[in-house]
């Protein structure tokens, strides 16, 4: 299809087959574990369910390519498998490794308690600090990571520096890009290498797979695909469909988030009991105009504190009717957790209070239901007394 669509048009006809499968309109599901043998000479050209080259496999990778406007992508079991798979891809014992202070607590777990075993070292840096970050290199750095708006305190780092300060030292950068999808902000446009997702967040959308995918340079993402053939975190090929399915709807979905997240941001900024509101369409956040000029909307992710602290925050979350308490995000329904005992748990009190990150933080993932409809159920959730 045309390079020049746009990225709607995209979501649903990029990397579709032609012709379609028996003029099938929905990608049909190839349960197939292995396939004939069509004369490959190499291992990883064989189509095989783990080597991730199965029909559903490649449908995937044209489409996550295109709408990130990319060379190349993979899918992986879960966005987890897309960070440690491309870490262990691009780092050998004795590297070194520059990371954001503020991330995700899987991928700051899997940093801090895995790598030391491998022989890899790594130095967290304050991504809104340039000048601070030559400081940290070393020989053996290959690479620097962070989030396009950290988990859970949406922190928005000088993204435009980070890639610019790779080339310049010969590194590769490496962006996770789960909190803004590709509707508001597509890393390869920015001059990234790599861009990863947790798929089972805003990609799919309807919290039922978990995925991950990996997005970028094509060299990089062969010797990536290669070590996932490796380590066996390929998609099951029911996932994928239900991956595929989902992101025709992302744009349509996202957008409505965007504009639903901003006016229940509002709402708790202006809320008496609210203390804090991490948000970065509001005017009060410190990187608001770097989000005005690098972004097409603001995402559905905001967190907010609460006068009472943990005790008040427990008790709002009890009182909801229409958020769910739950981990993970993204999805249609709107879900509302403390990071504390999800997705940081993993994390030490005293981890998470030097990130910033108190026990009494409320993350929300805003859904598609009608924005009223859950300003005014925080809002009576905000009103209960203790008692």
């Amino acid at each position: 299809m045309a390079q020049t669509h746009r990225l709607d048009t995209k979501l649903i006809h990029a990397g579709e087959p032609e012709p379609r499968i028996e003029g099938a309109v929905a990608m049909p599901i190839f349960q197939s574990s292995t396939y004939e043998y069509t004369g490959a000479s190499s291992y990883h050209d064989l189509k095989y369910i783990r080597l991730s080259n199965t029909p559903n496999h490649r449908v995937l990778h044209a489409k996550l390519a295109a709408v990130e406007s990319a060379e190349a992508a993979l899918v992986t079991a879960s966005g987890m498998a897309a960070i440690s798979t491309t870490l262990l891809a691009l780092l050998r014992a004795g590297d070194h490794l520059l990371v954001q202070s503020c991330l995700y607590g899987g991928t700051h777990n899997f940093i801090t308690q895995d790598f030391p075993a491998l022989g890899l070292s790594v130095d967290f840096i304050d991504a809104d600090a340039p000048d601070s970050w030559a400081h940290a290199l070393r020989p053996e750095t290959r690479a620097i990571y962070v989030e396009t708006m950290t988990n859970p305190l949406l922190q928005i780092g000088d993204l435009e520096a980070i890639p610019r300060f790779a080339r310049e030292h010969g590194i590769t950068s490496i962006i996770d890009n789960t909190f803004a999808s590709p509707v508001n902000f597509r890393p390869a446009e920015h001059g990234y290498d790599l861009s990863l997702h947790s798929c089972t967040k805003y990609l799919n959308g309807h919290d039922d797979i978990v995925a991950g995918a990996v997005i970028g340079r094509a060299p990089l993402v062969e010797r990536i695909a290669q070590k996932l053939g490796h380590l066996g975190g390929s998609l099951d090929p029911h996932a994928a469909f239900l991956l595929h399915r989902g992101m025709k709807t992302l744009a349509v979905r996202v957008r409505h988030q965007n504009r639903s997240a901003i006016e229940i941001a509002r709402f708790l900024a202006a809320h008496p009991r609210v203390v804090a509101v991490n948000y970065p369409g509001l005017e009060s956040h410190p990187r608001h105009e770097r989000a005005r000029r690098l972004f097409e909307g603001f995402g559905g992710m905001l967190s907010f504190e609460l006068e009472g602290g943990v005790a008040f925050a427990d008790r709002v979350l009890g009182g909801l009717e229409l958020p769910i308490s739950a981990p993970s995000l993204g999805g249609v329904e709107t879900l509302i957790t403390r990071p504390a005992t999800t997705s940081h748990s993993g994390m030490t009190a005293e981890e998470r209070k030097q990130l910033g990150i108190a026990d009494g933080l409320i993350r929300l993932s805003v859904g598609v239901e009608a924005t009223e409809d859950l300003i005014d159920d925080l809002g009576r959730a905000l009103a209960l007394e203790e008692g």
